[in-house]
């Protein structure tokens, strides 16, 4: 399991942290990675110069298995309903079973 936030300075990783313990606290996935791209969306709407807004996760787990991709995708959100409460804008899924 990786946490990569290869161009935000580690200071602002929290986000990143939280949304990896919360993956991994309700999927047990074999592959995980969670990457920080809000560095991408400057001045985008949701886009803010703490960063920590816009991610991208790559997600492997057997509880996936026979779920469509709109499924999929409720359970992750609901996972992590707390970071979108707290200020995540935007997350981009790539997720497999």
């Amino acid at each position: 399991m990786t946490t990569s936030d290869s161009n935000i300075p580690a200071a602002k990783t929290n986000r990143g942290q939280r949304i990896t313990a919360a993956l991994e606290e309700a999927f047990a996935p074999e592959h995980l990675e969670v990457i920080d791209e809000s560095h991408l969306h400057h001045g985008h709407m949701g886009w803010s110069p703490e960063g920590e807004t816009h991610y991208r996760v790559r997600l492997n787990a057997t509880v996936f298995t026979g779920l469509s991709r709109v499924q999929q995708h409720r359970k992750v959100n609901a996972a992590l309903k707390d970071e979108f409460d707290r200020g995540l804008h935007a997350l981009a899924l790539e997720i497999g079973a």
